[in-house]
C-alpha cells in the first residue's frame, strides 16, 4: 500500500471536484478500482463539448432553422450559405456515468448567433421552467456615433431599432434552444443545484439556479404528452411574453437590453433602474463591458413589449 492509498475518500473526492473536467475524470477511472468507484461520486463537473453531432441527421439545428426564417423576413438577401451548418447533440449519455452531480457547467464549441462582420453581441439568460430574465449587450466595432458629435438620440435609436430587435430576438432564440437541450440532464440528475451552459467564444450563457431547477422538474412532471410532442417539434423552450427595456448610446455604438418575463413582473421608474442595474452588472459587471454598462445605465431607456413565441 502506497501513501496515496492512505488518503481518505473525502479528500480524493475534493481533488476530483477541483479537477471537475469530465474527460479527465473518466480517464482517472482507469487508474485503479478505487478511483473507478469514486469518480462517479464527483459533485462538481465541467463538460467541454469539442464538436456537436446530431444523433439523427446532419440537418440544421432548430436554432439555425428559426434564424434562417427570421433573417429571410428582415434581410431577404441573406443566403443560407452565410449561416454555419451545425447541429446539436445531448450530453445526458456522458453524464449518466456520474451519480451525485450538484453543480454542472457545460461548454459548447461555438456560439449560435449569425452576425454581420464587426458586430459583437453577448447575452446572459436565467431560466426556471422557462425564461426569467435575459441581459443582452451589443455593439459594432468602429462605431463612434458620428465621431462623437452631438446627435439626436431618439432619431439615431429609431434608425437602428430593427437591427437591435434582431439582436434581441436572436439571443432569446439561442437561449431557448440551449435551455431545451438541457432537459434530459435536469430530469436524470435530481440532486443538481446549479446548471450553466456557455460556449467557448463567450457569446452567451444560460443559468438555471436551484429554485429554477425545482420549478423546471415540477413543470416537466406535469406536462401532458401533447405538450411534450410540441416541444420536440419546436426544438426549443417557448419564450414567454416579456418586457424589454432597451438603452442605446450612440457615442459608444452600444446597446443594452434587459428582458424580463411578464409573469415575473416588471417595475417602473426608479425601481426598474435598480433592477436593470443589478441584472446588467451580474451579467457584465467586470472589465471593459462593466464600464460600458455603467455608461449605458445613465442614458434614457425605451420600454418594448414582446408576445410569447
Amino acid at each position: 500500500m502506497d501513501r496515496f492509498d492512505q488518503l481518505p475518500d473525502s479528500l480524493i473526492l475534493l481533488i476530483f471536484n477541483s479537477l471537475s473536467d469530465v474527460k479527465a475524470l473518466i480517464r482517472c477511472r482507469c487508474v485503479s478500482k478505487r478511483f473507478n468507484s469514486l469518480v462517479p461520486q464527483t459533485e462538481s463537473l465541467l463538460l467541454r463539448i469539442d464538436r456537436v453531432i446530431s444523433s439523427e441527421s446532419d440537418s440544421d439545428s432548430p436554432l439555425l432553422t428559426l434564424l434562417k426564417s427570421f433573417l429571410n423576413l428582415i434581410f431577404p438577401k441573406a443566403s443560407s450559405a452565410q449561416l454555419p451548418s451545425r447541429s446539436h447533440t445531448y450530453p445526458a449519455q456522458i453524464l449518466s456515468r456520474f451519480q451525485r452531480i450538484r453543480e454542472l457547467h457545460l461548454e459548447l464549441p461555438a456560439g449560435d448567433l449569425y452576425l454581420e462582420k464587426g458586430t459583437v453581441v453577448k447575452w446572459r439568460a436565467e431560466f426556471g421552467e422557462t425564461l426569467k430574465t435575459c441581459v443582452i449587450f451589443g455593439f459594432r466595432l468602429g462605431n463612434t456615433g458620428n465621431n462623437g458629435n452631438n446627435v439626436n438620440h431618439e432619431a439615431e435609436f429609431a434608425g437602428g431599432l430593427k437591427t437591435r430587435v434582431m439582436w434581441t430576438i436572436s439571443s432569446l432564440i439561442a437561449a431557448s434552444v440551449r435551455h431545451f437541450l438541457l432537459r434530459e440532464v435536469v430530469t436524470e440528475h435530481e440532486g443538481l443545484e446549479k446548471l450553466v451552459l456557455t460556449d467557448r467564444e463567450g457569446e452567451g450563457e444560460v443559468v438555471v439556479e436551484k429554485q429554477g431547477l425545482k420549478e423546471w422538474r415540477e413543470a416537466r412532471g406535469s406536462h401532458v404528452r401533447e405538450e411534450e410532442e410540441k416541444e420536440e417539434e419546436r426544438g426549443r423552450t417557448v419564450v414567454p411574453s416579456a418586457r424589454m427595456r432597451m438603452r442605446h448610446e450612440p457615442r459608444l455604438g452600444a446597446t443594452l437590453v434587459v428582458v424580463r418575463a411578464v409573469k415575473d413582473g416588471a417595475q417602473i421608474g426608479r425601481e426598474a433602474d435598480v433592477e436593470d442595474a443589478d441584472l446588467a452588472f451580474k451579467a457584465f459587471g467586470s472589465g471593459v463591458y462593466g464600464d460600458a454598462v455603467r455608461e449605458l445605465l445613465k442614458v434614457r431607456s425605451y420600454l418594448l413589449e414582446m408576445n410569447s413565441f
